[in-house]
């Protein structure tokens, strides 16, 4: 039996694909205990493992970004990107890194399992010697000579050409964006007593894992040559279904054989007018049903007068009963999302335009699954089209179909917890 300690980022995104995971290694016998904020207590509990609340740590579970981190309002592109890096991820670090190490000299632990972004955990594993395996909660975090950086959401190229382009961009971006993170960051490890560790492109702050697990499959991701040796392609983090899923009284709509579109905006952005609204108008006169979900927010906030004949509009319905009868799921591309939806075969229109974002959803039209639409606010016509355009055109479908088969093939929680069970008995990098 391994003692394993979990650390997550208190958001939905970074909690949600670790649920399967603490469930499987707990069903294996393994002493799990899960640090995040209590917002996600009765998730956590649920999953078997035992709840460990924030204490120094910033708990900001349950809150949108901008009440929680109310100084990223008004930020876009780049300086958005730069900036939630720094206050939601790397800012909060200290505080964690208390409440870790307290808990370790409580309790050692064999390894530590945490979704990428929650940096204390690399910290934490510098100042205890503990092994860490990181969860991949969106697309691949490291930097790569085939690849732009990370934030301009362009295709790869590992031509030589492509490669010296991809040289020129890494300069430029280290220059204008990521040298004042650099710093910001050696200057945290240096408050911490830790060593600065050099150049780095986004990752400065911590050094790479043991093991690296992503949420995806080969096919998702951008083929890298120079691709981090601990990296494993495990499969899509499905959380588990609903024990009891009652059905709403339209139900059966979805399988009266129109054509099924799903819009959502996730639990994160909560701006119906930037994609939810127009969607839902744009729609209204399509041969289409439109199930929306308002991401838990009323559905009466909406606002909506007339109600779209064609609109069943629900504050969440699991996409373990809904997405086997969609037909295009439009988003703004969270990564949980979007790997759920390919999980069913699904495929997708994407507006979004920040955090990560943008970079799933040049993935998404990459790999040939759906459309980018470069932007958080797409006008009706422009969604309209796309929907048009992905439910007529077959290719994506298909597409969509192969990555499903590939989903398919992988048992996420099962091979992540086997690779963990490795680096607990071995202390040393699991290499791919």
């Amino acid at each position: 039996m391994a003692r394993i300690l979990m650390v997550t980022t208190p958001g939905d995104g970074h909690v949600n694909p670790m649920v399967p995971i603490a469930r499987e290694l707990v069903r294996r016998g393994h002493e799990v205990r899960w640090y995040t904020g209590r917002h996600y207590q009765p998730k956590v509990e649920r999953s078997g493992a035992t709840f460990q609340p924030m204490r120094a740590g910033y708990d900001f579970g349950g809150k949108n970004k901008l009440e929680a981190f109310p100084r990223l309002e008004g930020l876009k592109g780049l300086t958005d990107f730069r900036e939630s890096w720094k206050q939601i991820f790397m800012d909060t670090a200290p505080g964690q890194l208390e409440d870790l190490l307290a808990l370790l000299a409580e309790s050692p632990a064999d390894v530590l399992v945490a979704d990428e972004m929650c940096f204390a955990a690399g910290l934490a594993r510098e100042k205890a010697g503990v092994p860490l395996a990181l969860v991949a909660t969106s697309i691949y975090f490291y930097s790569s000579r085939d690849a732009a950086p990370l934030g301009l959401a362009l295709w790869p190229d590992g031509s030589f050409l492509g490669r010296a382009r991809n040289t020129l961009l890494h300069s430029v971006v280290d220059h204008v964006i990521l040298r004042a993170l650099r710093k910001h960051g050696d200057g945290l490890r240096a408050r911490l007593g830790l060593p600065a560790l050099g150049r780095r492109a986004l990752e400065n702050l911590t050094a790479p894992p043991e093991l690296y697990l992503l949420g995806t499959v080969p096919s998702f991701e951008y083929p890298r040559s120079d691709l981090y040796p601990q990296t494993h392609f495990v499969g899509s983090f499905f959380t588990a279904p609903p024990e009891a899923f009652e059905p709403p009284a339209w139900w059966e709509d979805v399988k009266r054989g129109r054509p099924v579109v799903h819009v959502t905006q996730g639990t994160v952005t909560t701006d119906a007018s930037q994609l939810l609204l127009p969607a839902i108008r744009a729609l209204a006169t399509e041969d289409v049903l439109v199930v929306a979900t308002t991401g838990g927010k009323p559905v009466d906030s909406l606002q909506l007068d007339p109600v779209p004949a064609n609109l069943r509009l629900e504050r969440f319905i699991p996409h373990h009963h809904l997405l086997p009868h969609v037909d295009v799921m439009v988003t703004n591309g969270g990564y949980s999302g979007v790997q759920t939806a390919l999980s069913n075969g699904v495929p997708l229109i994407v507006a979004g335009a920040t955090e990560e974002k943008p970079e799933v959803a040049a993935h998404v039209a990459w790999a040939g699954v759906g459309l980018d639409l470069k932007t958080a606010r797409p006008t009706g016509e422009r969604l309209r089209e796309a929907v048009r355009t992905v439910l007529r055109d077959p290719k994506y479908r298909e597409k969509a179909r192969r990555l499903q088969d590939e989903y398919r093939g992988r048992d996420a929680p099962r091979r992540s917890a086997e690779l963990i069970e490795e680096l607990a008995r071995t202390r040393h990098p699991v290499l791919a």
